[in-house]
Order: structure tokens, then C-alpha cells, then sequence
């Protein structure tokens, strides 16, 4: 799968969140199946299976950032958690939170 951004007007933006939000789902995963059936690739790639999904939960922080920009740095937070992880680390050690050795 690959990450992409895209720029919806508000009346599509309101209906996938709506759609999300009535079947319990997220907004990229209604975006994902939406597409999929528009351009006939449904069903194209393989079935994801929960072991597919072990990387989950191996990078908690108990000390989330205090000024919670977690969502907006969350690609830096994760390779940050798995690094102190491997190293045995509590906090990053360097400069910007970034270890540099």
C-alpha cells in the first residue's frame, strides 16, 4: 500500500466522514474501498492477516510529546520509539530527539 494526500470539496469530504463514521470505520479505509470499486481493482491485492500487523503496539511511549503533536510527527515518533527501543533507551538523546550515533 502506498501513503498519498489528496484535496476533497466539503460535500465529499462530508460524505466519506458521514459513511466513516455510520459503518465504524476510518475516512482513508471508505476513500480505499470507494476507489477500489469505482476502478474495477477491488479485491487486486492480497488479504491482510493480523500477523501482517505485528509492529503494533512495539513502540509505546509512556511520555507522549507534552505539546501532543504526535498526529502531526507520527512517522518521527515511531522511527524515534523503535530506535530507543533497539537501544534500550528511555528519551531520545539527541539535539532535535534524534539520536545521532
Amino acid at each position: 500500500m502506498r501513503r498519498t494526500q489528496i484535496q476533497l470539496d466539503e460535500a465529499t469530504y462530508e460524505a466519506v466522514r458521514r459513511r466513516a463514521f455510520e459503518q465504524g470505520r476510518s475516512m482513508a479505509s471508505v476513500v480505499r474501498e470507494t476507489l477500489a470499486e469505482a476502478l474495477g481493482t477491488r479485491g487486486a491485492g492480497a488479504r491482510r492477516r493480523i500477523e501482517d500487523f505485528r509492529f503494533i503496539g512495539m513502540a509505546s511511549d509512556p511520555a507522549p510529546p507534552p505539546d501532543g503533536s504526535v498526529a502531526e510527527n507520527h512517522d518521527r515518533w515511531f522511527a524515534e520509539a523503535v530506535a530507543n527501543r533497539w537501544k534500550g533507551a528511555d528519551r531520545p538523546d539527541g539535539p532535535d530527539g534524534l539520536d545521532e550515533s
